[in-house]
C-alpha cells in the first residue's frame, strides 16, 4: 500500500477536496455562503455525515468559516490554511473519520459489553453506578462529563478481565481528541445531548445488572449509534 493510500481512503477528505475545487475554480468566492448542508449533500451526491466531516475539515484548515445560525462561508485566500502550498487542492488530514471510528467502537464495545455481562463482579457494578452518578451530577451543574464518560467505558471494558480489550477500548475512545472529532464535539455536545448519553449508559448498566449479554450488547450498540447521529446528523447547539 502506498504512503498516500490512507489519506485517499478518507471519504471526508475526498468530499472536502471537491468543495475546495469549486472554490479554487471561482464558483465560490471569499465571503460567499455555501448552500445549506442538505442541499450541498444532494448536489455532491454524498451523505450528510460525510459532508459534515468534510466541512469541519475545511474549517480546521481555514478554507471555510461555520457561523452558527447563519451558515458556512468561504474564507478569503489569505485566511485559508497557511500550509495550502504544501498540496494545492488537497485537504490536510484532521484525524480518522468520526463516523468510521464510532462504527469501530460499536463493533468492539458491543462485544465487550456482552462479555462483561457474563463476567462482571458486584464491585465493578458498584463502580459503574458511582461513575454514572458523577456523570449526572456534572450534567446537572452544566459541566461536560468527559472524565466520567471515559471512565464508564473503560471500567466496563476492564470488567471483561481481558487487558487487550481494555487497551483497545481506551485507544479508540481517546480518538475523540483528534482535531476533527474535537471540533465536532465542541459544536454538537450540549447538556441535552449529554442527558441522552447518560440515559443510554443507564440502559447499558441495567443490562449488566441483569447479566444479560445480548441486551447489554444491544444497549451499547444503540448508545454509540445514537452518539454518532447526534454528532453527524443533529443540529448545532
Amino acid at each position: 500500500m502506498s504512503a498516500g493510500s490512507p489519506v485517499e481512503g478518507r471519504l471526508y477528505q475526498q468530499v472536502a477536496d471537491r468543495i475546495r475545487a469549486l472554490i479554487e475554480a471561482g464558483s465560490l468566492r471569499a465571503g460567499d455562503r455555501l448552500p445549506a448542508e442538505r442541499e450541498l449533500a444532494q448536489q455532491l451526491g454524498v451523505s450528510r455525515p460525510s459532508l459534515r466531516e468534510a466541512l469541519i475539515a475545511l474549517e480546521i484548515d481555514g478554507t471555510v468559516e461555520i457561523r452558527m445560525g447563519s451558515g458556512i462561508y468561504v474564507q478569503a485566500a489569505k485566511d485559508a490554511g497557511k500550509d495550502a502550498g504544501k498540496g494545492a487542492g488537497r485537504t490536510a488530514p484532521a484525524g480518522d473519520s468520526p463516523e468510521e471510528l464510532m462504527q469501530a467502537r460499536a463493533a468492539l464495545e458491543g462485544a465487550v459489553a456482552a462479555l462483561a455481562a457474563a463476567r462482571i463482579t458486584p464491585e465493578a457494578l458498584h463502580s459503574l453506578r458511582r461513575t454514572l452518578d458523577r456523570m449526572g451530577a456534572d450534567i446537572a451543574e452544566g459541566r461536560a462529563p468527559l472524565d466520567s464518560d471515559r471512565l464508564f467505558h473503560l471500567t466496563l471494558a476492564e470488567a471483561t478481565g481481558n487487558s487487550v480489550l481494555a487497551r483497545l477500548v481506551a485507544g479508540l475512545f481517546d480518538t475523540r481528541h483528534s482535531p476533527i472529532a474535537a471540533r465536532l464535539r465542541s459544536r454538537f455536545d450540549s447538556p441535552a445531548t449529554w442527558a441522552l448519553a447518560l440515559a443510554e449508559h443507564e440502559a447499558v448498566l441495567a443490562a449488566l445488572e441483569a447479566r444479560d449479554p445480548l441486551r447489554a450488547q444491544a444497549a451499547m450498540h444503540a448508545h454509540l449509534e445514537q452518539s454518532t447521529r447526534r454528532w453527524l446528523e443533529g443540529e448545532p447547539r
